[in-house]
């Protein structure tokens, strides 16, 4: 069965305010990186599914990620999937 890599980016959606992401612009701000705006922080998952096929592997990561790891009142989220290289036997 084909093994398929996840990336998975959660981020708050932008209706919501972001403070740690407002405390890192004015840390970047002092640090004169002045060009650097509307800082926004999430989170990064990677993991890998197991699946008899991408369309299969890609509803496994939304369930996944509606079930778990985002919230959906606050988060939204975006994937990536490849499958993964064999490694020769």
């Amino acid at each position: 069965m084909p093994v398929y890599n996840a990336r998975i980016i959660v981020t708050l959606r932008s209706s919501i305010l972001d403070p740690e992401g407002t405390a890192i612009e004015h840390a970047l701000h002092e640090l004169t990186f002045t060009t650097c705006t509307d800082v926004r922080v999430g989170k990064y998952i990677t993991m890998n599914i197991e699946a008899e096929s991408e369309e299969n592997a890609r509803t496994i990561v939304d369930q996944a990620c509606q079930k778990l790891l985002a919230n959906q009142v606050m988060e939204d989220y975006t994937y990536s999937l490849d499958e993964a290289a064999r490694e020769p036997a």
